[in-house]
C-alpha cells in the first residue's frame, strides 16, 4: 500500500504531548499590533505565525492553543483588523496572528498596504521558524490560499496546513477536501509534508499542534 502524499499528523506520543502541554500551559499575554516593520518587537526568541482567510476561524484556533479565551478576537467585519498581532507564549516564544486575507469588503488602498506589510514580514523575519496556513475543511484551497503559499514558497519559510472546523464536515466530504488540499499541496515547494485536522470547537488536533509547535520551539 502506496503512503498518501501529506498524511494527517499523528498524535504525539506522551513525552512529545507532555512539552506541548508544558508550553501551552504557561502565560499567554498579548504584546502589541504592528502596522509597519519597524514597529516589529525584538527578534530575540522564535516565532510561528498563523495565516488564513477571513472567518476561517484562526482567531478560535489561538484560543484553543492557548487555553485563553479571548486572547484572539475575531473582527465581525472581514478585513477590519489591518495588524500583525504579537503574542508571547512563555519566554521563549512569541505566537503572531497575521491579518485575515482574502476579504471583500476592505478599501483597495489598505489591502495594498496589507500586502506589503506581510510580504516585508515573511521576507526580513529571520526568526520565523514556521508558518500554518489554516484552511477551512468545509471548502479546502481557495486560490487566494494559493497566493500566500506561493508568497511563501518565494519567502523560503516553512507552511503546513491546518485544516479548521473539522467537525463541521461528513467523512466522504473530508476525504474529498482533503485529496483537494493534497494536490494543491504538491505544488508548493515550502509545504510541510503533514497536514494537521483541528476542531477548535472539539478541541480535535489541539494536543497535535500544539506538539508540533513545542518541537519547533
Amino acid at each position: 500500500m502506496t503512503a498518501l502524499p501529506f498524511p494527517l499528523a499523528e498524535a504525539p506520543d506522551e513525552i512529545t504531548a507532555e512539552r506541548g502541554r508544558k508550553l501551552f500551559a504557561g502565560e499567554s499575554v498579548f504584546v502589541k499590533g504592528v502596522v509597519a516593520m519597524s514597529g516589529l518587537p525584538p527578534a530575540d526568541r522564535l516565532e510561528v505565525c498563523f495565516a488564513g482567510r477571513s472567518n476561517v476561524g484562526k482567531s478560535s484556533l489561538i484560543n484553543a492553543l492557548t487555553g485563553t479565551k479571548g486572547l484572539a478576537r475575531a473582527s465581525n467585519t472581514p478585513g477590519r483588523t489591518q495588524e500583525i498581532n504579537y503574542f508571547t507564549q512563555g519566554p521563549d516564544l512569541f505566537l503572531v496572528d497575521l491579518p485575515g486575507y482574502g476579504y471583500a469588503n476592505a478599501p483597495v488602498p489598505v489591502v495594498e498596504k496589507w500586502q506589503r506589510l506581510l510580504k516585508q514580514y515573511l521576507s526580513g523575519r529571520q526568526t520565523l521558524r514556521r508558518a500554518f496556513v489554516l484552511i477551512d475543511a468545509r471548502h479546502g484551497v481557495k486560490p487566494v490560499d494559493e497566493e500566500i503559499m506561493t508568497l511563501l514558497d518565494t519567502s523560503a519559510v516553512t507552511f503546513q496546513a491546518v485544516l479548521t472546523k473539522a467537525d463541521k464536515v461528513k467523512a466522504k466530504d473530508r476525504d474529498r477536501v482533503l485529496n483537494q488540499v493534497r494536490g494543491v499541496l504538491a505544488k508548493h515547494p515550502a509545504a510541510y509534508p503533514e497536514i494537521v485536522l483541528t476542531s477548535s470547537e472539539k478541541g480535535d488536533g489541539i494536543a497535535t499542534l500544539r506538539s508540533i509547535i513545542a518541537t519547533l520551539a
